[in-house]
């Protein structure tokens, strides 16, 4: 049966039969419409039986026309059709519209027969019947080719399409490479059975291939993992941590250093309450309360078992060489004994105390909390709060009072019911009759003292404000200065307490909402006016958080932050990038001290006990006493008091308490075990920026408090990854990227399928949508691990968020494939009875192989010598484009195609051997950032001398002295194809001519004209002679100081289309700087906005940023760097190759004493 009642029209009062044949939504877009409206694809029942597809009722309104739809729209189908008899039956008893039932010639109750059609009308009729099949032909031939574009996968799912892996290996084996080396690149390929090889061979151990108690020459590199969520999966911030700290640990070890990276999961306190407590809820019903504390603790322990290994085989996924052995979850015994022992100690000392004190308050969680969003309100705001039906107003100053006496202001006014005074400033003119008086509570009755504090802003609301010191963090201060009481009016579970009817009870918000009517009734409401706030938002349950004095624990921070702060201002603890310095030292030297308990079941246990014994004095401080264990507690109360503890304490440490100890506690700290003495302090914390207050400055202060050093030497901070608009990622705005989608794609329809199993609301679900039908049209291709730990590199500088696309990645997926026909390539041209040479030899292919050689391993050398700084100084985008231009710009594009294919003659051996160190060094080259790729290819290179490593993971990262030719040669063939390389271009390629002062460098480069020719992809080379200018509409570039290089474009580029071309490009430029330079000089930017936000946007407007990248193209016409772009220069060059440089002479090479490099064309896409 029908889930729908039979449905009947109200005004027609007809109901709905199934169409004949159930169609796509796609394919009814331009066909028949019925009644009005098209079809969705959806069937609709009829009365008492089911219509095909998903049955619902018609929308209500009047039969119209039968017309053709506006063909693609899905509209309405009107015009141009014949009234037809639609198909549709009658409901029992009723009949269509327009039909009578009188008598007629037919006898009673029958219709009159239609009068007879003319000639004409039946000509016409016939017409329309001729349209009609017709039409019906061209849809039927429509839905055909439709059902046909169906089943034929999108471009994005065309990209899924790879070759995959089907060679049985089991988990652990090596796997096997002997088989031919398929045509194109797969990542699903590629990626597989290599990760759990490496780990079953302890590749990623410390210990692999040395032992520990030997010390290492080369040095320690020790790094943990920021411990992900036990609740968490994949985001794309833990890709682009992994990515980072993955790279840079490979690069670590592949320098032979002795080398550890520590994994770990954090247990998440609120975060794993709030899921486990909502799956109990889903699946059985019932609250935590009604489980009790045990039973629910062990219901989250068994949903830590079930689900807490997820994010584990995730990060095995993106490549993470971690040493899973040392992996520890900061719940396990040997962490909760580091936590306890951590309380102790720091109580004993007197660092951890217990006080009543403000606190940010989750009324939805009932529990303090540190984990806050601040929304910035411009004024009147209505926000959702959890718990209400309707939106809660903020933003606004509400006024009430007596106009004889004191009008006050504010912006909570459910707090006016716990209000103890009135507070002016002192030298305020309009309030100073009132020294010494009190005012009367309009709803309490209470007799308030008006104070004078010169906290009070006489020039904000009406120079009054009201002083509730229960809840308000400076109302807090003024009561405890001038001895105020501090009665709670909102209770743990934001209803009102401790208030006069009938606002007893009642929710903080419609309680507002009351007092607000009720003074206005009784005529004290003075009106009310926008005020721009900020409101503290919950991140875990958007609740909007309550201030509350409630008694908690809390680390006196002042001390231990002066420490951090000096550590930094020493230099012994370095922050990078540097401008974040100035946020450590904002926050140190302005700390609070930090309230670590929480009202929550899941966590570590405060190890405190209360002793209840008869003492007047009210200091709940002083009856409490802490203790690795019960017996020592009760010791300590003994000696203390006399007497033993009664209560144990309820309360759990903060999640980020346990984090902090998380550099030494992994290593088993407090004990002197063998890890913790060699592997601690770490050498570098790698985290994103949007933690350095929280975990980063308390892992220094904990680290310097309880073990006495810092627990690391540096700390590199990454931005965050926003999405490809610049929009912060949300569920809400469909904008959020699972990395394993970009790893292995994902349809359109499979992303909208992840957000209907996510919570969020109709709207939001609907919005959501939109937003992936608009960024991700046909999906997410497959892109590969390699392709988007690479990308994210690549994105990452220094200070900027990362606005991720993933058309970029893709982008990295074809430089892999260029990768794979590149080692094809060379491992055709070696063949397969080549062997190595035992030492890397000069070429021996005569003048021009040995010149091609030389110039290809001197671009080789430059490239390990650029990547390797950059790695060293955190220049992740520095190092991608070292390695990225060699093999392609460089490798690929030039040597392989117009060095060894473009001269006379076969492969010679030097030719081999170079192409061998090319792809070695290469591949080793690009190891850190793409391990899968590098290892595929790596193992199945001709077999080398041992001791060979087993894995390209072991093997040497390459120096520039090991791949660099020797002898020199004078000028450039790359310095003529790079003035022209990316601009698209018709036969006839352009001429190049070359200017030498010095008549040795010129008959050198006569020599090598041929060789010049053909790196450069010219159509010849001329050697231009004494005196001889080049020709008008050359392109120039300075080789080196001995050779200048000009290449005649005339002809060849279209230097207007050029110059609209970057026009545009200057226009969006000049858009993006004026919008960057308005926030920059708008009101309040220095107060409110971050430090580290400044110094990025500072960097922006700054000559290297986006005014550099505007004036670059503004003055694409004149000398930069050495070039000069006379006539019709390629503004959009993404990369030029630079030249060689002389030698034979006191120079030598690129990058060797003397040299001088050769100028490599700047960027201006």
């Amino acid at each position: 049966m029908s889930p729908w009642p039979a449905p009947c029209w109200p005004r027609s009062r007809r109901c709905w039969t199934p169409p004949p044949a159930p169609r796509s939504r796609r394919s009814l877009a331009g066909s028949w419409a019925v009644s009005g409206f098209l079809s969705s694809g959806r069937s609709w029942g009829t009365c008492g039986s089911a219509g095909g597809g998903t049955p619902r009722p018609p929308p209500p309104g009047p039969p119209v026309s039968v017309g053709r739809g506006g063909h693609g729209h899905g509209g309405w189908g009107f015009g141009g059709g014949q009234r037809v008899t639609p198909p549709f039956s009658l409901c029992p008893g009723e009949q269509p519209q327009g039909v009578s039932r009188g008598p007629g010639p037919g006898g009673p109750g029958q219709a009159e027969p239609p009068p007879a059609k003319s000639a004409a009308q039946l000509k016409k009729e016939a017409k329309k019947r001729e349209k009609l099949e017709k039409f019906q032909q061209k849809q039927e031939k429509n839905r055909e080719l439709q059902a046909q574009a169906k089943a034929k996968p999108s471009r994005a799912r065309r990209e899924l399409q790879g070759l995959r892996y089907e060679t049985p290996t089991p988990p652990g084996c090596k796997k096997d490479v002997g088989g031919p080396l398929p045509e194109s690149y797969s990542p699903a390929y590629v990626e597989a059975a290599w990760y759990s090889w490496w780990e079953k061979e302890g590749f990623f151990r410390p210990e692999c291939g040395r032992s520990l108690d030997t010390p290492n020459p080369r040095g320690v590199f020790v790094m943990c993992l920021p411990p992900p969520n036990v609740t968490g999966t994949l985001h794309l911030g833990h890709a682009l941590t992994v990515a980072i700290q993955d790279t840079l640990t490979r690069w670590h070890r592949m320098r032979g250093l002795t080398t550890l990276w520590a994994p770990g999961c954090d247990h998440a306190g609120i975060a794993t309450q709030v899921v486990v407590e909502r799956r109990l809820l889903r699946s059985r019903g019932v609250t935590r309360h009604q489980l009790g504390r045990d039973a629910f603790l062990g219901e989250v322990w068994r949903w830590k078992e079930e689900k807490g290994d997820r994010i584990y085989q995730q990060l095995r996924r993106l490549g993470a060489s971690m040493d899973w052995e040392r992996a520890c979850f900061t719940m396990d015994p040997k962490m909760s004994r580091a936590v306890t022992e951590a309380f102790v100690r720091l109580h004993e000392q007197g660092l951890i105390y217990r006080s009543r004190r403000i606190v940010h308050w989750s009324c939805t969680l009932r529990s303090a909390i540190s984990d806050i969003e601040k929304r910035e309100l411009g004024g009147r705001t209505l926000l959702r709060v959890p718990g209400y039906e309707e939106p809660v107003e903020f933003g606004v100053l509400v006024a009430f009072g007596e106009d004889a006496e004191v009008v006050v202001a504010t912006t909570r006014l459910e707090t006016m019911l716990g209000d103890e005074a009135v507070a002016v400033h002192p030298e305020d003119p309009r309030y100073q009759h009132l020294r010494g008086r009190h005012v009367l509570h309009p709803f309490t009755g209470r007799r308030l003292p008006v104070l004078h504090d010169p906290f009070v802003d006489p020039q904000f609301g009406t120079g009054a404000v009201k002083i509730t010191p229960a809840h308000d963090a400076t109302d807090f201060e003024v009561g405890q200065r001038h001895g105020l009481g501090g009665a709670t009016v909102i209770g743990e579970d934001g209803t009102m307490v401790n208030v006069p009817a009938p606002f007893q009870g009642m929710p903080r918000f419609k309680a507002r909402s009351a007092l607000l009517e009720t003074l206005k009734e009784r005529g004290l409401f003075r009106g009310v006016s926008e005020n721009p706030m900020v409101v503290p938002i919950c991140s875990r349950s958007k609740d909007v958080l309550e201030p509350r004095a409630v008694p908690q624990w809390f680390v006196r921070c002042q001390g231990l932050a002066g420490a951090a702060a000096a550590a930094v201002r020493r230099g012994d603890l370095r922050l990078h990038p540097a401008s974040h310095a100035r946020t450590w030292f904002s926050w140190m030297d302005n700390i609070r001290d930090w309230c670590i308990s929480r009202q929550l079941w899941w966590g570590h246990r405060i190890p405190a006990y209360f002793v209840t014994i008869n003492d007047p004095r009210d200091e709940d401080d002083r009856f409490w006493v802490s203790g690795r264990s019960e017996d020592e507690a009760r010791a300590k109360a003994a000696a203390a008091f006399g007497v033993p503890p009664e209560l144990v304490n309820e309360d759990v440490l903060d999640t980020w308490f346990s984090s902090g100890l998380f550099p030494f506690s992994i290593f088993g700290w407090p004990d002197p075990t063998p890890d913790l003495e060699r592997f601690y302090p770490g050498s570098l914390l790698e985290t994103g920026h949007d933690i350095l207050f929280f975990w980063v400055a308390r892992m220094v202060m904990l680290g310097l408090a309880l073990t006495g050093r810092l627990p690391f030497r540096e700390v590199y901070l990454h931005a965050i990854v926003r999405d490809a608009h610049g929009r912060k990622m949300s569920k809400s705005l469909g904008n959020v990227i699972d990395p394993l989608d970009v790893i292995a794609g994902v349809s359109l329809q499979e992303l909208h399928q992840q957000l209907e199993s996510s919570n969020l609301d109709p709207a939001e679900l609907e919005r959501a949508r939109e937003g992936q039908k608009r960024d991700f049209p046909e999906g997410i291709p497959e892109c590969g691990t390699d392709a988007l730990r690479f990308a994210l590199c690549a994105y990452t500088a220094q200070g900027r968020d990362i606005n991720l696309d993933v058309g970029r990645v893709l982008g990295y997926r074809h430089f892999c494939n260029k990768v794979w026909n590149g080692a094809r390539f060379v491992l055709r041209a070696l063949g397969e009875g080549y062997r190595p040479p035992p030492a890397p030899q000069e070429g021996s292919g005569g003048p021009r192989g040995a010149l091609a050689e030389r110039w290809v391993r001197s671009r080789l050398s430059r490239a390990v010598q650029g990547c390797g700084a950059a790695l060293g100084g955190f220049d992740f985008p520095g190092a991608t484009t070292a390695v990225h231009g060699f093999w392609v710009y460089e490798l690929c594009d030039v040597y392989l195609v117009r060095g060894v294919l473009g001269g006379p003659g076969g492969v010679q051996g030097a030719v081999r051997d170079t192409l061998l160190t090319c792809l070695d060094a290469g591949l080793r080259l690009l190891a850190p950032f793409m391990p899968f790729l590098a290892e595929e290819l790596w193992q199945r290179l001709p077999p080398r001398a041992p001791p060979a490593p087993p894995s390209i993971c072991l093997a040497p990262f390459p120096e520039p002295e090991q791949v660099r030719g020797a002898g020199g040669v004078g000028v450039s063939g790359g310095s003529l194809g790079g003035l022209w390389a990316p601009t698209p271009l018709t036969p006839p390629v352009p001429l190049g001519f070359l200017q030498c002062p010095d008549p040795a460098w010129g008959s050198r480069a006569r020599r090598y004209r041929g060789l010049l020719r053909a790196l450069g992809g010219v159509g010849a080379v001329r050697l231009l002679g004494g005196g001889e200018g080049p020709p008008q509409g050359c392109a120039v570039a300075v080789a080196s100081d001995r050779c200048t290089v000009h290449l005649l474009l005339k002809g060849v580029v279209d230097p207007p289309k050029e110059l609209s071309r970057l026009g545009g490009r200057r226009e969006e430029l000049e858009k993006a700087l004026e919008r960057l330079r308005e926030r920059r000089g708008g009101p309040g930017y220095a107060q409110k906005v971050p430090p580290h936000v400044q110094e990025a946007d500072a960097a922006k407007v700054s000559p290297r940023g986006l005014g550099g990248l505007r004036w670059s193209i503004e003055g694409w016409g004149r000398p930069w760097r050495g070039v000069g772009w006379i006539l019709g220069s390629p503004g959009g060059l993404r990369r030029c190759w630079g030249g060689l440089v002389g030698s034979g002479g006191p120079r030598g090479v690129p990058g060797g004493p003397g040299g001088v490099p050769a100028h490599v064309c700047p960027s201006h896409s």
